[in-house]
């Protein structure tokens, strides 16, 4: 199943299994450069000689700009009515971002539990997968996500 992007959704309209998909985002050399200088100075996210000769054999995003990224993407395709709050997280980089890659994420619904003392609540625990363009997980999260009923 995959839900309309367009409207809001509390927890009493959320469903196991439930698929968003997210809009593609383009990468490049200077976007990662950019964020390496601001957040994560490390010489294989700022030169591709010194990131030739790394482990990653190659300019490489950093693991929390590929965050950043899919953040933004599951804000925009997870049309939660009360925010995306996050109550804990499962993630995981299992190939590096690089430049020329186009991001997507893909979400999944994996479980929707109401709370037993609150009510107005529940969590969602959400997957959601962000894919380069040949469809190679780049980044797996797994979240426990607060979601409130209609109010």
């Amino acid at each position: 199943m995959t839900a309309n992007k367009t409207e809001k959704r509390y927890l009493d309209d959320l469903v196991a299994g439930e698929r968003f998909t997210s809009r593609e985002f383009p990468l490049d050399a200077e976007k990662i450069k950019s964020f390496a200088r601001d957040w994560d100075p490390q010489p294989f996210h700022l030169d591709e000689s010194a990131a030739a000769a790394s482990f990653f054999d190659g300019l490489a995003a950093s693991g929390w700009h590929t965050a950043v990224i899919s953040m933004r993407l599951i804000v925009e395709s997870v049309p939660i009515g009360s925010g995306l709050i996050g109550a804990g997280v499962e993630l995981s980089w299992p190939r590096p971002t690089r430049p020329g890659d186009v991001l997507h994420v893909e979400s999944t619904i994996l479980d929707v539990t109401p709370s037993r003392s609150k009510p107005d609540r529940g969590f969602i625990t959400l997957q959601s997968d962000t894919l380069n363009q040949r469809g190679e997980p780049v980044q797996k999260l797994v979240s426990k996500v607060l979601v409130f009923r209609r109010p």
